[in-house]
């Protein structure tokens, strides 16, 4: 299962992360609105770098794959399939999902065939980073073929319900809100005993 911590900004104790093995992927956050918003990425230590956006042009987005060498785009607005699509030829796409219920899984055919990743998030006005689980139960609905992200207030305490979970799409999950000591700065301890606990 692959890791991913979001979030990310220029401070060392993200430095120290972004060298933790077991750590995949490095999501750093190109939505201004967002608490977490950066212009200054960090090395990645040989990991996958991924770039968030919300509603960005295409333009945008492809100036900052080649500014901040991304290897992935992860789009958490209201981007089209064409979008995603186009964006495919240069990085690896995911496309982030806000769940409440499971009605939400409606929406996500459209995007078959158009992204590499899905990833499901719990639904709020802010376009993620809430700190709040959605209830997992509702993931049997999704029977897709595009392999998913699960993220959405996991924390810490996360890791038996994580270990219980069992779908053939699960990919990964996604670190954010609940592992800071302030927005856009994770605490390297509680990463480094989610992934001892996650692994043993």
């Amino acid at each position: 299962m692959k890791i991913k911590v979001c979030g990310l900004t220029d401070h060392p104790a993200n430095r120290e992360i972004a060298q933790m093995a077991g750590i995949d992927l490095l999501g750093f956050i190109f939505y201004e609105r967002s608490k977490r918003f950066t212009q200054q990425t960090i090395a990645s230590d040989g990991k996958n770098r991924v770039g968030v956006f919300v509603n960005a042009t295409s333009e945008t987005i492809r100036t900052a794959i080649r500014t901040h060498t991304l290897d992935i785009v992860q789009l958490h607005g209201d981007e089209t399939p064409e979008l995603c699509r186009e964006l495919r030829t240069t990085a690896i796409v995911i496309k982030a999902v806000g769940i409440a219920n499971e009605i939400d899984f409606r929406i996500i055919p459209q995007y078959y065939g158009t992204v590499d990743y899905l990833l499901f998030d719990t639904k709020t006005p802010e376009y993620g980073g809430s700190g709040v689980v959605f209830p997992w139960e509702v993931l049997r609905n999704y029977t897709g073929e595009t392999p998913f992200f699960l993220s959405g207030g996991i924390g810490p305490e996360s890791v038996p319900e994580l270990k219980q979970l069992k779908h053939t799409q699960l990919a990964g999950i996604d670190l954010n809100s609940r592992f800071e000591t302030a927005p856009g700065i994770k605490d390297p301890v509680l990463v480094r005993q989610f992934l001892t606990a996650l692994n043993t």
